[in-house]
């Protein structure tokens, strides 16, 4: 069951873009077999996982989250890459706006690294298992209680000396607009003594528009999100790794989930909204005509 602080987005259908060079019919097929063929070379090699060690699972992942991006066509533009090289023994809190299941594809082909994720993951048919083996560290957003608990476990994974992805909007929006930070996932960081590492996200097509075509966004389900993707044409992926906030920067969760998502914000060249106005916006999505956020 929901409650009032379950993350929200107004985004839906009315955020894509359209007008986007695609493919034919059977070249998106293909892809999608292409893909499907990654998957279940993926699932044939995750018991061994928990085996081949750090480095080991580090050369898995690389290999298919890249495999991934090529089987679907699409083009990765790291910016800044240099600073998301792993310390050894130092953790990291590693955070991003969020658009589209792609947004963990992009980063761990960069740098793979475990990710939390909502609990509701684990359950997911083949995605559920990659991600038990990726050594995932699960969210269960519907039950606040459960929250001190897992803000400890994120804290203690990433002082053990591992890198972790998290969303910290709670959940996607289209792209050309973001949400307010939550700040749980940076008390993990307060408490590990770990850098937070910013990450801005962009899709764009080859000629430079930005798109917002692979937003994994509204009521759609993940099979919509993927078709809509294998039949684009020249997609590219923008990721901008930007400056770490070190660990003393500040005590203060809400102050540095304020810095990141400002970080974020800049990169991407978008003038941020009052948080208390955009978070009205996202409630009128349950009572209102959904209203745009562009």
């Amino acid at each position: 069951m929901s409650h009032a602080w379950m993350p929200t987005s107004p985004c839906g259908p009315h955020c894509i873009t359209g007008g986007e060079p695609t493919v034919g019919r059977l070249r998106a097929a293909g892809r999608l077999i292409a893909a499907a063929g990654v998957v279940l070379r993926a699932l044939a090699v995750s018991p061994l996982m928990p085996i081949v060690g750090r480095r080991g699972r580090a050369y898995v992942a690389r290999w298919f989250f890249r495999a991934v991006l090529r089987a679907f066509g699409i083009r990765l533009a790291v910016f800044g890459a240099a600073r998301l090289r792993p310390v050894p023994g130092r953790g990291a809190l590693v955070v991003n706006n969020h658009i589209s299941w792609l947004d963990i594809v992009a980063i761990n082909a960069a740098q793979p690294m475990r990710a939390q994720a909502k609990s509701e993951v684990r359950s997911w048919p083949v995605i559920g298992r990659l991600a038990d083996a990726a050594g995932t560290v699960y969210v269960d957003r519907e039950r606040l209680r459960l929250l001190p608990a897992a803000v400890a476990e994120l804290a203690e994974v990433m002082r053990a000396g591992s890198m972790v992805n998290v969303t910290p909007e709670g959940t996607s929006w289209c792209g050309r607009a973001s949400g307010p930070f939550r700040a749980a996932a940076f008390q993990a960081a307060i408490d590990g003594g770990v850098p937070v590492i910013p990450i801005a996200l962009r899709f764009r097509m080859s000629g430079g528009r930005e798109t917002t075509a692979p937003a994994f966004i509204g009521d759609e389900t993940l099979i919509d999100s993927i078709l809509r993707v294998a039949r684009l044409r020249g997609l590219v992926m923008e990721m901008h790794v930007l400056d770490e906030l070190p660990p003393g920067r500040t005590t203060s969760r809400r102050e540095l989930a304020a810095l990141a998502e400002a970080s974020i914000s800049s990169a991407l060249g978008r003038v941020q909204l009052p948080r208390q106005r955009r978070l009205r916006s996202a409630v009128r999505k349950d009572t209102r005509t959904p209203v745009s956020p562009h």
